[in-house]
C-alpha cells in the first residue's frame, strides 16, 4: 500500500494511470497474489485507487496532490537534503558564516564596475527600463557569446544561441523541451546538487556514474548507458563542481562516442570557465553542438543577483526553446541585466577582474589547503581553479553530523551525500575558499572534531 501511495506521490502514477496486474506486482514485490488483492482491496476502500471490473485497478481522480519535493524530516536526513542545504546558505543572516554556499563573498565582486555599467545602461539605452526584452535575448550579449564560443573553437550563428534568465532556468527549459515523465536522466556522483534538485521536480529517474579526476569513468559510463538507456547527461566538463576535477581529452573522446552509439544528448555545465587558468577540453567544442547543449551563466564570476544565463544548441533546438521560454516567461531574460553584463564584458575590466579573482582564489586554495590539513581534513585533489576544495574528514568522521554541529554555531557547511545520488560521501565535505576567510570557522571545527 505504501509503495502505491509512493508511486502516486512521486507522480510516476497519475490519476487515471491503470495499476500494475495483481500477478505482476505479486511478481516483482515477491509476494503472494492475495496479499496484492487485499492491498488493491484496503486502497480501493480508502480511494485512492478505483476498481473497475474486467479491467483492473485505476488511480482515483481525487488523489493528485501538490508536487513535494523536500521530504526530508529528520536532522540527518534534512543535512544531506539539496533543498534543505540550498534554503540554509540563501536564507541565512548577514551574521552566518557560509563556507558550503556556491558564489563569491561580496567583495570579491566587481561592484564599482557593475554599478557604472548599471548607470551607463539606464542613461543610453531609450525603453530599456520598462519594454519586455527580444524573445532570444540581448543581441549584443548573444553576439559577445558567440565571439567568446568562437575562441573555444565553437562555430555557432546568431541563431544557434539564446539567453534566459538563469543558469539552472537554462536547464529547465531543456528538461522540458526534451524529457516527458519516467525519463532516465544521467548524472556525475557526485554532482552540483541542484542537478538533483531541478530533476526533481522534473520527475524523471535519475542514475548516476562516478567522477575521477579525469571525468566520468568510461566503464562505468558505457555499462550505465547501456543497461539505463538515458534521455540526457548532465555534466560540468570545466572545474567540475564539487571535485574541482578537469576533464581529460582522452575521456571527453570516449564520452562523446558513447553518447553518440546510444544517443545520449550532453547538457554541459560551463559556468566556471572563466576561473581556469588555460582552457581544458570541452565536450561541446569537440561536438560542434550536434548532440551536446551549452549552458552557463555570469552569476559566479559577476554577480548572483543581477542575473542571466544562456543556451547554445541546434538551431532547430534553439527555435522550440525560444517557444517555450515565451510560453512560461513570456520573452527571453530582463534586458537591463543583459545589457549591464555586456557592458561590463565590453569595458575592458573583466578580463582584468577576472585575473585577480583566478590569482586571489589560487592564494586562497593553497592557504586553506594547509589549514585544513592541520586539522586533518585533506583535499582529494588540488583543482586547476575555482573556488571549492573537494575534501575527506578525518577518522571516519560524518559529514552530515559535523554540518549538522557546524549550523549551531552559525557556520553553513556543505556535507558529501548532498551531491552524490549514491550516497558513496558520507565521509567528504566541500568547502568554499573564497568563504573560508574567518579562522573562526578553523576553530569550531576543531572544537568539533576533537569532541568526536
Amino acid at each position: 500500500m505504501n509503495t502505491i501511495r509512493e508511486r502516486i506521490a512521486q507522480r510516476s502514477l497519475l490519476p487515471g494511470d491503470r495499476l500494475p496486474s495483481v500477478r505482476a506486482l505479486a511478481g516483482s514485490m515477491k509476494l503472494s497474489p492475495a496479499t496484492v488483492v487485499d492491498a488493491y482491496e484496503r486502497l480501493v476502500a480508502e480511494g485512492t485507487i478505483q476498481a473497475r471490473p474486467g479491467s483492473g485497478f485505476y488511480v482515483s481522480n481525487a488523489v493528485l496532490q501538490p508536487l513535494t519535493l523536500m521530504k526530508a524530516q529528520t536532522p540527518e536526513a534534512r543535512a544531506i537534503d539539496p533543498f534543505w542545504v540550498s534554503r540554509q546558505s540563501l536564507d541565512a543572516a548577514e551574521t552566518v558564516l557560509r563556507p558550503g554556499c556556491g558564489w563569491l563573498p561580496p567583495d570579491w565582486m566587481p561592484q564599482a564596475a557593475l554599478s557604472r555599467a548599471m548607470r551607463a545602461v539606464a542613461r543610453t539605452q531609450t525603453g530599456i527600463m520598462t519594454d519586455y526584452g527580444n524573445s532570444r535575448g540581448s543581441p549584443t550579449l548573444r553576439r559577445l557569446l558567440l565571439s567568446r564560443f568562437s575562441e573555444e573553437g565553437i562555430s555557432a550563428s546568431p541563431e544557434q544561441v539564446m539567453l534566459t534568465n538563469t543558469g539552472t532556468q537554462a536547464l529547465d527549459l531543456i528538461c522540458r523541451y526534451l524529457l516527458r515523465n519516467g525519463d532516465t536522466v544521467l548524472i556525475d556522483d557526485p554532482c552540483y546538487f541542484n542537478f538533483q534538485a531541478l530533476l526533481k521536480a522534473h520527475q524523471v529517474n535519475l542514475v548516476s556514474v562516478r567522477y575521477t579526476q579525469s571525468g566520468p569513468d568510461p566503464s562505468e559510463f558505457e555499462a550505465v548507458i547501456s543497461q539505463h538507456r538515458p534521455r540526457l547527461y548532465i555534466t560540468n566538463s570545466a572545474l567540475h563542481n564539487p571535485t574541482g576535477a578537469t576533464l581529460s581529452p582522452q575521456v571527453a573522446h570516449r564520452v562523446l562516442t558513447l553518447a553518440s552509439q546510444h544517443q545520449v544528448t550532453i547538457i554541459e555545465d560551463d559556468i566556471f570557465a572563466d576561473f581556469e587558468p588555460e582552457p581544458s577540453p570541452r565536450l561541446a567544442a569537440l561536438d560542434g553542438l550536434n548532440q551536446v547543449i551549452r549552458i552557463g551563466s555570469f552569476s559566479k564570476a559577476l554577480s548572483a543577483s543581477i542575473r542571466c544565463g544562456f543556451i547554445a544548441a541546434r538551431q532547430e533546438w534553439i527555435e522550440g526553446l525560444v517557444d517555450l521560454q515565451i510560453a512560461t516567461n513570456f520573452g527571453g531574460p530582463s534586458p537591463v541585466a543583459a545589457e549591464i553584463i555586456a557592458h561590463v564584458l565590453t569595458s575592458g575590466g573583466y578580463r582584468k577582474h577576472m585575473e585577480e579573482l583566478r590569482r586571489k582564489l589560487a592564494h586562497a586554495r593553497q592557504d586553506l589547503g594547509k589549514r585544513l590539513e592541520a586539522l586533518g581534513i585533506r583535499p582529494l585533489l588540488r583543482p586547476r581553479g575555482g573556488f571549492y576544495l573537494w575534501c575527506s574528514l578525518p577518522g571516519g568522521v560524518d559529514a552530515a553530523e559535523l554540518a549538522q554541529a557546524a549550523l549551531a554555531h552559525g557556520i553553513v557547511l556543505a556535507p558529501g551525500n548532498v551531491f552524490s545520488l549514491s550516497q558513496n560521501a558520507a565521509n567528504l565535505m566541500r568547502f568554499n575558499v573564497a568563504q573560508m576567510q574567518d579562522k573562526r570557522i578553523d576553530a569550531v571545527l576543531a572544537d568539533i572534531l576533537t569532541s568526536r
